[in-house]
Parts: structure tokens; C-alpha cells; sequence
């Protein structure tokens, strides 16, 4: 599978690295694949490659290279969550989305959005802030929840895992409750449940919530 890093510059003039895959077979578009806070550890990596053997091209942009560049931790222990939570609150929304957007502008379509945790809740608010996405899927998203007042702008799906410690499942199933464009899932797991090789990881969760991301985007292929 041919990966590469790249670099791409955002409308403020920032240039940022970006984890590159090209798809495997015939492409069937182009995949903005959102991080943790832990950067573009070898848990992405690996989300983007298996991505990119269903034919999408992904690119996976390093979030947090305003605060320091090329940023990773693979541990996800205290001192791990400090500094990732600590840059993603220091770059702010107005940054992530002009990298988001950037790396759609990189792509041809259908252009699609994934990812997971601080992903998660940065590709929600993609879709209801940039233009150019065909359809978004956001896994765990601690901020989603309190963004019911906002409407995609594309077909998005959203998914949670019920014994998630650090998102209430009562802030889920209001957001649910409030946003009946957005089809939200509840799985019988806890937060990270489709990060593989992790205590955290789901199997059969990750499986189910992995084939509705690719129906989801398959059915946006076609519209």
C-alpha cells in the first residue's frame, strides 16, 4: 500500500504535514481522515490504510503542527491525554477547520470525513461548516453532543458507544432526539471502540459501525 507525507497549505497561509494513501484498485473517492489527540500515531496509520483498501484515497492531516509539529504519542495514559487535550484547545476551531478544509480542496470527489474522539468532533464540525464533503462520519465525538443545534451540510452519521465514561449517554440520545437528520448510534461499548489493538477496542461494534461508514458513503457516491 503506497503511503507518503505530504505537506498542504491552509487559506492562512499555514503549512501542515498530512499523512498520505493512495487507494488500492479503482479509486472511488477521497477520504479527510480526522486524528485523536494523540497526532498521526500508528493507530491512524493503520484507520487510514484500511480505509484506503476499500479504493479511497485518505489523507490524514497532523492537527496540531501550530503547536508542535509533527506531534505523536502512541501511549494513551495521563501525560499522553495533557498534551494532546492541551493543543487541541490551544489550536481552536478556526485553525482545525481551515487545515479540514484545505485537505478537501487537496482531493478530488466525492470527498468524504472520518475520525475518531477530538476527530470525531472536529469532522461533525466540518460538515456543518465547510463545503465540498459528500458525507461525514463521526466516531465518539465528545463535542457532538452539544452541537444539536447544528445541521450538516451533507449526509453525516454519528457513533457512540454506550459505556462511553466521557460522554453521558442521556447528552447522546438528546443530541439523537433533537438532530433526526443525523443517524446516531449507540454501541454496547466504551470510548475508543473501534481503535484496534487497544484494550478499549470492540470488535464487534467496530465492525458494525465500520460497514454503515462504508454504506453511508457508498450511498453518497451515488447521489
Amino acid at each position: 500500500m503506497m503511503e507518503k507525507r505530504i505537506e498542504l497549505t491552509g487559506a492562512s497561509g499555514f503549512t501542515f504535514g498530512a499523512l498520505h494513501v493512495a487507494p488500492v484498485g479503482a479509486r472511488k473517492g477521497g477520504l479527510v481522515l480526522i486524528q485523536e489527540i494523540f497526532g498521526i500515531n500508528s493507530y491512524m496509520a493503520a484507520a487510514a490504510q484500511r480505509f484506503a483498501a476499500t479504493g479511497l484515497e485518505v489523507i490524514v492531516p497532523s492537527m496540531f503542527d501550530r503547536q508542535e509539529k509533527g506531534f505523536v504519542r502512541e501511549g494513551h495514559g495521563p501525560d499522553d491525554i495533557a498534551a494532546g487535550g492541551g493543543h487541541a484547545r490551544a489550536n481552536g476551531l478556526e485553525n482545525a477547520l481551515t487545515d479540514i478544509a484545505a485537505c478537501i480542496a487537496a482531493l478530488e470527489g466525492p470527498v468524504f470525513i472520518s475520525g475518531y474522539c477530538y476527530g470525531g468532533s472536529m469532522a461533525y464540525l466540518a460538515a456543518c461548516n465547510l463545503d465540498g464533503l459528500a458525507a461525514a462520519s463521526c466516531y465518539y465525538g465528545s463535542l457532538v453532543p452539544g452541537l444539536k443545534d447544528r445541521a450538516p451540510r451533507c449526509p453525516t452519521i454519528t457513533h457512540f458507544g454506550r459505556q462511553d465514561a466521557h460522554i453521558p449517554v442521556p447528552g447522546v440520545e438528546a443530541f439523537a432526539a433533537a438532530r433526526p437528520d443525523v443517524p446516531t448510534w449507540i454501541y454496547e461499548a466504551g470510548h475508543g471502540f473501534a481503535r484496534t489493538r487497544s484494550a478499549d477496542y470492540d470488535a464487534a461494534s467496530d465492525a458494525l459501525a465500520w460497514q454503515r461508514t462504508l454504506d453511508l458513503f457508498e450511498k453518497a457516491s451515488a447521489r
